[in-house]
């Protein structure tokens, strides 16, 4: 990832933080990695702005070392030590499968599946032999759908919980460790926060004027923000250094126009260098100037400026599916490209190269897969995108390509590299978010299955059969593969032979049906069920 912004600056403590962070980043060296140059297409054309550049840096190193035979000196010249440039463009490919932290975050799991390409699950180890720790009742609200009170109980899809550092916290002195802090936004309308050893509630609740259903996102470069969506119409720029979490800006659902589908917020917003990257189920991409900064107390303040917005949809695909193009996924970011789908199938990539010096983004990739794609796009360290469709409409072209498909989008006149059938009659297919590991991606399925498939042609490895509909993502951490069923049953499966069905280590049986994707972190196990209640699980 590109160096973080600093038109601002830190202050206090949490300058501590951010510059302790920078140092551990200072100290990797980044691989660079070329992107493709695809072929543009249309798109919305407002202002942009914004400023960044990228250093490159080359050490060399010489020794001089006298002889002792002979009064003259002897020059002796050591290795030459190169240090590879910083990556030039927004997200290193390379980065595919780590922590947000070695591309310039902070510490953390920060978001949907943890990166801007949607493939980092957590952090190691994972329990041998678990059992609950702590719960706490999330409890149930009603939101409406077409107009008519539901109630929704828990925490559904996506609600993947964020671990993080607290507001503040100095890390400066490693013997005064402030611990993590948990974030997760759920059906009682609000952000919760806890404790991870004890469960104690250990910051006031953000609420919403409606339920959460997607995941929240913690400020990447160290600024105390967090970000979520909700079914309330907004999405919400929340800071979190007040004696209780505050709205500083709210995006509007009906802040760009036109518009189509609804007004909620699922996705899981992306901030690189000051920008917000977020899609909404009013079908359009926004980019978000953020302008973060402090002011003259040291609270953190921001200055939004919605600086990009494009119709998610096109003219083609509303004659081919209709209006129901909502985005519903959290973008992901490859090399300069952003690329998310919606509920038509469009799975589409805007270029940004020139974004943060006035240029503006333009749709370089367009692939119709025929039907409703919630699921996130997820990216490998070559770019490639993996991709879960669900099966609703039952068209021709859905039944030609299937569920599952991997792209090159360095070919986007002819970018499917394989895909296969994943269905089992209509309402079927992928709601969860693929999964990578090794030379592997796993799928779980509505209808039960998990599918381990060969990254390279697609092909079956093993099929594992459990209690549907699957709409948790599946987590894989140390060759521990994490799925959760919709009967209460978490399990982990040994995933480190790729070419065999994995054996089940363990089940723990929480109750409900648990749709939300868990957070793994250092010997816990965070998850939530849409039975009313949230869990920790550990050793």
């Amino acid at each position: 990832m590109r160096t973080p912004s600093r038109e601002n600056v830190l202050t206090g403590a949490f300058c501590a933080v951010v510059l302790g962070v920078l140092l551990v980043i200072a100290n990797r060296a980044g691989s660079p990695s070329g992107t493709q140059n695809l072929a543009n297409g249309g798109a919305d054309t407002p202002v942009v702005q914004g400023t960044s550049t990228d250093a490159e840096i080359a050490d060399e190193a010489t020794t001089t070392t006298p002889t002792t035979a002979a009064p003259t000196t002897t020059i002796t010249a050591a290795p030459t030590t190169t240090t590879e440039p910083p990556y030039a463009g927004w997200v290193d490919p390379a980065g595919s499968g780590e922590s947000w932290a070695t591309l310039g975050a902070v510490e953390g799991l920060l978001t949907f599946r943890g990166n801007p390409s949607r493939t980092y699950y957590g952090e190691g180890p994972v329990p041998q032999n678990p059992s609950v720790q702590w719960s706490f009742t999330i409890g149930c609200s009603n939101s409406t759908v077409g107009g008519q009170p539901k109630q929704w109980c828990g925490s559904g899809w996506t609600g993947q919980p964020t671990i993080f550092r607290p507001p503040g916290a100095d890390l400066s002195d490693p013997t005064n460790d402030p611990g993590w802090w948990l974030a997760f936004g759920a059906y009682n309308s609000q952000v919760n926060f806890h404790d991870l050893a004890t469960g104690d509630e250990i910051y006031p609740p953000y609420r919403t004027a409606d339920i959460i259903k997607g995941t929240v996102t913690i400020d990447p470069d160290g600024f105390p923000l967090l970000y979520t969506g909700s079914r309330d119409n907004f999405y919400h720029v929340v800071a979190l250094d007040r004696p209780e979490p505050e709205a500083l800006w709210k995006l509007d659902a009906e802040a760009v126009q036109p518009t189509k589908w609804n007004n909620d917020w699922d996705g899981s917003g992306l901030i690189i260098d000051d920008y917000l990257f977020e899609g909404g189920e009013n079908s359009r991409f926004f980019i978000v100037k953020l302008n973060r900064g402090y002011d003259a107390d040291g609270f953190v303040t921001v200055d939004p400026e919605i600086v990009f917005s494009a119709a998610g949809w096109d003219d083609e695909l509303t004659a081919a599916v209709g209006n129901d193009v909502s985005i519903e996924n959290s973008v992901a970011i490859v090399g300069n490209v952003v690329y998310f789908a919606n509920s038509g199938g469009l799975v589409q990539g805007w270029d940004i190269t020139s974004l943060d010096s006035g240029g503006t983004p333009e749709r370089v990739f367009r692939f119709w897969a025929g039907d409703d794609i919630d699921a996130s796009l997820v990216a490998d360290d070559e770019g490639m995108l993996y991709v879960g469709v669900e099966y609703e409409r039952g068209n021709a072209r859905s039944q030609e390509l299937g569920q599952v498909m991997k792209l090159d989008p360095s070919k986007p006149d002819d970018p499917l590299v394989w895909s296969r059938e994943a269905r089992s009659g209509l309402d079927s297919g992928v709601w969860a978010t693929p999964a990578l590991h090794n030379d592997l991606v796993i799928i779980a399925t509505d209808d039960g299955r998990v599918l381990g498939l060969d990254r390279a042609t697609g092909d079956e490895r093993w099929v594992l059969r459990l209690p549907g509909p699957l709409w948790q993502s599946p987590v894989v951490v140390d060759d521990v593969l994490i799925q959760g069923d919709c009967e209460g049953g978490l399990h982990a499966f040994d995933v480190s032979d790729t070419t065999i069905e994995p054996p089940n280590l363990w089940t723990l049986q929480l109750g409900g049906c648990i749709e939300s994707t868990p957070a793994v972190w250092q010997g816990q196990i965070f998850v939530g069920s849409r039975n009313g209640t949230f869990y920790a699980v550990s050793d």
